[in-house]
């Protein structure tokens, strides 16, 4: 879909491979749940055809508008990571064409190292035409929904603790307060209800924000103001109810175009996994260096990773504690502010994610990701990105 909020997907003076016309469902059987599709079918498009049938992605990023092969591409995760794993654990085949016309089968018996190479491959190793996806059943729409007001970062770790039992769980924290309200935030967790109530398929959202806001509009005092308003809006500490499954997973996507909110440069995204070992003093010194970089984030979302091992060879998630952040781009301000969190990232042994990054070092990324060798070994000779050119060197010779 081209929204990878970095450079993963483009690729300057190049040709853009545009998927979304090969978006036609192929086959599903209702009694294993095994939809097969091309790869440029949205997660949108799957969900209107399976939550009728009373069928549910396995797992699903924060928001809709992604392609199947993306999904795949960039294993991506979701607040289930800690049961379910990331996307490719539930990618039973799918086929890869080459640039030299060749067509490989691959799963995890056959041709399992481009298998493993393509789940969070970035899109290098081939073109993904299409996939079998392992879709899980419900019964309602519905999401038995908590929230759970926090104080500080150790409130954060005792609730993750003794939410592991709970299918889905992320938290919003708020990156511009300092002192008592440092790392204050709200733990979100669901679990699909069991009640049968209507399944029927979404609605198109109908909000579009109108206009690039003015490069003013987000400073570090509107998003003090804002996150302070988000923080009280639920009254009470702890709050129960009954939500639809599209504001639980996808807040954004009611608004189209919400990124004109960040003004015509745009935004940049940063978003690390630290190790449990070093997770919650990396994750209090990182949002200490946000703190005091007078930018702030209103989107940012801190959560648990969980054990469940990918099949994929440069997939992102591991065992511990993920950030994910987003600002404004002020050219002299945040690429600075960037480069030291990525450093503080590789210092804590964690890791970026590349899916949504516009900045990181080839360094960097060499640091957090040592196997990317291997995966060059897999690289279509005729397939390439900004990305990829800027984090390894490696330029097409056409």
């Amino acid at each position: 879909m081209g929204r990878s909020y970095g450079d993963s997907c483009l690729l300057k003076d190049g040709n853009l491979l545009v998927t979304t016309s090969m978006n036609r469902l192929l086959s599903f059987d209702t009694t294993t749940g095994l939809l097969t599709a091309e790869a440029g079918i949205t997660l949108g498009q799957i969900l209107d055809f399976a939550v009728p049938l009373g069928f549910f992605l396995p797992v699903s990023p924060g928001t809709k508008y992604v392609t199947l092969g993306g999904a795949i591409a960039n294993d991506i995760h979701g607040k289930n990571h800690h049961v379910a794993g990331t996307f490719g654990c539930h990618v039973t085949q799918f086929e890869l064409v080459r640039s030299d016309g060749s067509r490989r089968l691959c799963s995890p018996t056959e041709n399992p190292d481009f298998y493993a190479a393509t789940i969070g491959g970035l899109g290098l190793t081939g073109f993904i035409s299409w996939a079998t996806l392992r879709l899980r059943p419900i019964v309602s729409r519905m999401i038995d929904y908590e929230g759970i007001q926090f104080h500080g970062i150790d409130e954060f770790l005792d609730i993750t603790r003794q939410s592991q039992h709970v299918e889905y769980t992320v938290s919003w924290v708020d990156c511009a307060s300092t002192g008592k309200n440092f790392c204050r935030g709200v733990f979100m967790l669901g679990d699909h209800s069991k009640v049968p109530a209507e399944l029927k398929p979404s609605p198109e959202p109908k909000l579009i924000f109108p206009f690039d806001a003015p490069g003013f509009a987000l400073n570090h005092t509107t998003v003090s103001l804002f996150n302070t308003v988000f923080f009280h809006k639920q009254i009470k500490a702890r709050v129960k109810a009954l939500q639809d499954y599209e504001p639980f997973f996808y807040p954004l996507d009611k608004v189209l175009r919400w990124n004109r909110l960040y003004g015509k440069r745009g935004l940049l995204q940063f978003q690390y996994a630290i190790p449990w070992e070093n997770a919650r003093e990396g994750t209090v010194a990182i949002l200490g260096e946000v703190a005091k970089s007078g930018l702030a984030s209103f989107l940012a979302v801190l959560k648990a990773f969980g054990d469940v091992p990918s099949p994929g060879l440069m997939s992102f998630p591991q065992p511990g504690i993920t950030l994910a952040l987003d600002f404004p781009i002020k050219p002299d301000v945040t690429f600075p502010l960037f480069e030291r969190l990525a450093d503080m990232t590789r210092d804590f042994g964690g890791r970026l994610y590349p899916a949504k990054d516009a900045a990181m070092t080839a360094s960097q990324f060499q640091t957090f990701y040592p196997q990317w060798e291997q995966l060059a070994r897999f690289r279509d000779p005729l397939i390439t990105s900004s990305f990829w050119e800027r984090v390894t060197g490696d330029k097409l010779a056409l």
